[in-house]
């Protein structure tokens, strides 16, 4: 409060510290009830209660800033001095301290708000233009003759793709056209693959694909470049970038976008599982097929029989009989083509598939597993035998330590009326009770004399 007027001069108004303090606080949230800053975090601290202590610095200044515990645990992972940040604050004053503070309710990278805003913005332009319409999206092969594959040589995604192609469609060969999938110079590669792989190789679908990462590390994949370089490619475009959650530019730009590079793999291809299935369904339709139509021929036979007999004009019955025979034999033959093309079909999926047998692998990775477990067994005994060394030096140096031990090499201990060891003759007096403790037994003495240490 005011100090009385009774106290000071007339005309002054005299503000204690803290009601001042108070005034200047709540001047400052009226008049900045929210506000967005960014800075570099230096001095952060998490003490046990939960809550972040931090400055907000750049060239020109600095702030003081807290962040309460229940606004803090949506921030993941925890910022780290050095981080350039972005945070929603209210500006006030710590009254114990009298400095001007900012309580944060919201923090997110500085880098990834901007390009989020880039990405927006990059988006909606394209998509005014038409790039992304479903009209102009191409479909995709059936029967793809050959796959391209663009993306980095190395790292989970190209293993993902390349087994998942050698299991559903070993008979497509797969042109990989390694490229680096972030960093400023993997647009370019991006886009220089998508034009030079249709030309160099018969691929009739081409697979953009990467693993997962920041929205940094994709950022390659949101550039315009790429975007524009997917629609003119030659083939159409499968793009499987990252994880189920992130989505690209160059996602809207492709004929066809899937979650993550298998699946990718799996919407490029046919599986054989499925084709062997519909040859063997295609068998039974078939045979069923030429049991109708055989039926309906014996029936038309015995139709023109009937008539012939009836008319007895054996010459006709003749020739009838010979076409009949004749149209048998054409349509049998017929089917049987097409069902032993399906067979030969079917035989060289299940040779494809055989060279691809997962029995060697397995084997390895069992040898592995054995060496392993050897090598486990050996370790274990090897810590066992230590332990029980340490084991045996602590139980001697244990046993040197015992007062029991001591007592019985002669020693004795010496303990006062109250129970207290005697260590110094001059704690004691002539004609006081002393207690000795032996190794067999106990002594109660006085004494008649004290001695120095001389």
């Amino acid at each position: 409060m005011s100090v009385p007027p009774g106290r000071t001069p007339p005309g002054r108004t005299v503000y204690e510290v803290g009601e001042l303090v108070e005034i200047l606080r709540a001047l400052i949230e009226d008049a900045l009830p929210r506000v967005w800053v960014q800075g570099e975090i230096s001095n952060f601290s998490r003490p046990a209660s939960g809550h972040w202590y931090f400055t907000l610095k750049d060239a020109r200044g600095q702030l003081r800033c807290a962040m309460f515990r229940n606004a803090n645990i949506h921030v993941r992972p925890p910022p780290k001095d050095g981080d350039q940040v972005l945070v929603r604050a209210q500006p006030g004053i710590y009254v114990a301290r009298g400095e001007l503070q900012l309580v944060c309710e919201h923090m997110e990278p500085a880098g990834e708000g901007a390009l989020l805003r880039a990405f927006e913005e990059l988006k909606k332009h394209l998509a005014a233009e038409g790039l992304f319409d479903e009209a102009i999206k191409r479909p995709l092969p059936r029967l793809p003759r050959a796959i391209g594959l663009v993306t980095s040589a190395t790292g989970a995604a190209v293993q993902d793709v390349l087994s998942t192609l050698a299991r559903r469609y070993p008979l497509a060969p797969v042109h990989l056209f390694p490229v680096p999938v972030q960093g400023t110079e993997a647009p370019a590669a991006i886009v220089r693959a998508l034009a030079e792989l249709p030309r160099r190789a018969p691929v009739d679908v081409l697979l953009l694909v990467r693993g997962g990462g920041s929205p940094e590390d994709l950022w390659a994949f949101n550039d315009e470049r790429v975007a524009r370089a997917i629609r003119a490619c030659a083939v159409p475009v499968i793009c499987g970038v990252g994880h189920e959650v992130d989505v690209t530019i160059a996602d809207f730009a492709a004929d066809l976008r899937a979650p993550t590079p298998t699946a990718a793999a799996e919407r490029a291809t046919p599986d054989a599982t499925e084709w062997r299935r519909d040859i063997a369904s295609f068998e039974t339709r078939s045979r069923l097929a030429v049991e109708r139509l055989s039926l309906r021929l014996r029936e038309r036979q015995r139709a023109l029989d009937a008539r012939l007999l009836a008319q007895h004009p054996q010459r006709r019955l003749h020739e009838a009989a010979q076409r009949l025979d004749e149209l048998a034999q054409r349509v049998a033959h017929a089917l049987r083509s097409r069902i032993d093309g399906r067979r030969q079909r079917l035989a060289q999926l299940q040779t494809q598939l055989a060279l691809h047998a997962p029995a060697r692998r397995i084997q390895q990775r069992q040898r592995r597993i054995d060496e392993l477990c050897a090598r486990l067994a050996a370790a274990q005994q090897r810590l066992m035998t230590r332990a029980d060394a340490r084991w045996q030096r602590s139980n001697t140096q244990l046993a040197g330590l015992d007062p029991r031990a001591i007592l019985k090499r002669g020693y004795a201990i010496a303990l006062d009326a109250e129970g207290r060891a005697l260590t110094d003759a001059t704690r004691t007096r002539i004609g006081a009770a002393v207690h000795v403790v032996l190794s067999q037994g106990a002594l109660d003495t006085r004494v008649e004399r004290l001695h120095g240490d001389d």
